[in-house]
């Protein structure tokens, strides 16, 4: 039985969703994948990289979040106009945003009823729906 290497998985996923596996992209994609499902703004992932010692620059993480993106590995929830969050849960689901916060929470896709969309405009399908749920203290 052979060891994998620590990024083989990793290396695998990336090559899968079109991209090169670079080393930035490495480095970023096992912060991002290695511990489960979350939430991270560019801020956090650019904040834990420098934790890491991964020498990456903002434009850098920004660069690759929307790459990533754009490839399927993760999705953009905007909350407001100037913060978007990047959720490594890809499934069909929705989000509760503690205003007070700024945390955000997964809602099981089928615990959200929609019972009637309007129709798409013309030439249009409808991709997918979600629903951000705010809350904050009572």
């Amino acid at each position: 039985m052979t060891a994998s290497r620590p990024y083989s998985q990793i290396i695998e996923r990336i090559r899968h969703a079109g991209l090169r596996p670079t080393r930035q992209r490495l480095a970023l994609a096992k912060l991002l994948f290695d511990n489960g499902n979350r939430h991270v703004t560019a801020e956090i992932l650019h904040g834990e990289s420098l934790n890491h010692g991964i020498s990456v620059s903002l434009a850098t993480v920004y660069n690759t979040l929307n790459q990533f993106t754009t490839a399927g590995l993760l999705r953009e929830i905007v909350v407001n106009g100037d913060r978007s969050y990047f959720d490594t849960n890809t499934t069909q689901h929705h989000h509760f945003y503690h205003t007070d916060s700024g945390h955000l929470e997964d809602i099981a896709g089928d615990d959200v009823v929609m019972e009637r969309l309007p129709a798409a405009p013309s030439g249009m399908e409808i991709e997918r729906v979600d629903v951000i749920v705010r809350v904050s203290p009572t």
